[in-house]
């Protein structure tokens, strides 16, 4: 049997994606990496050629069967459920759809994208929210859990996943487990320096939301961004 090994350099399909990408490979090459091994009569890149030969392209691979595939000489098992899977990840992938994403237009569409997980946790939970252009949520992540302190809830780590995400904004909340949302000293004291340092590197802080009970309460609208 040949192996990839024993394929030139220059022709080793695996060499060649890593050098220049996959975009970069001819069909024949990446069945080929698909395949692994040739026969004792052919390497891997005359195996993948007869078989995208015998198929007439890839288009046919569409709907091929594992029966369909063993039927060619140096295709068993093992390499026909590697072809399969990959052509139905093909599909899906085709297929996918994303879906839409969440949109935050005021402070009572923060608080209920995070109220039914956040209202009933023992512990105080720091979230934040990071949006694009349209207000829409891109990625949402647990900053740190425990007592809001300042000196724990550091802007560092808060705007160093919005510039990694491409945020244009972001909205923080965290709960209060006793259920009460009113806000302490040190959550205005939290709120005002993460509005300077989102001003600072361009990233706006929207809102700070603390979720109680089923009930919320904005410091946007209490005035302190």
């Amino acid at each position: 049997m040949i192996t990839m090994k024993e394929v030139p350099k220059q022709d080793r399909p695996r060499e060649r994606l890593l050098e220049f990408g996959p975009n970069h490979l001819s069909n024949q090459e990446l069945l080929a990496i698909l395949l692994g091994t040739g026969t004792r009569e052919e390497n891997v890149h005359q195996l993948a050629e007869r078989v995208l030969r015998h198929f007439e392209g890839l288009y046919s691979l569409k709907e091929v069967t594992i029966e369909e595939l063993m039927t060619l000489k140096g295709i068993g098992q093992a390499k026909g459920v590697n072809i399969l899977a990959t052509v139905e990840l093909g599909k899906r992938i085709h297929q996918f759809k994303e879906k839409e994403k969440y949109v935050i237009r005021s402070p009572e569409d923060g608080a209920n994208f995070v109220m039914e997980e956040m209202y009933a946790l023992k512990q105080e939970h720091f979230v934040t929210m990071f949006l694009n252009t349209k207000n829409q949520v891109v990625h949402r992540q647990t900053i740190f859990i425990g007592s809001l302190n300042a000196s724990i809830v550091h802007p560092r780590e808060v705007f160093r996943e919005a510039v990694k995400r491409s945020a244009a904004s972001i909205i923080c909340a965290h709960n209060h487990p006793s259920g009460d949302p009113s806000p302490s000293q040190e959550d205005i004291h939290v709120t005002k320096r993460l509005t300077e340092c989102g001003k600072l590197i361009g990233i706006e802080l929207l809102d700070h939301l603390i979720i109680g009970d089923h009930r919320f309460v904005s410091l946007k609208e209490k005035g302190y961004l």
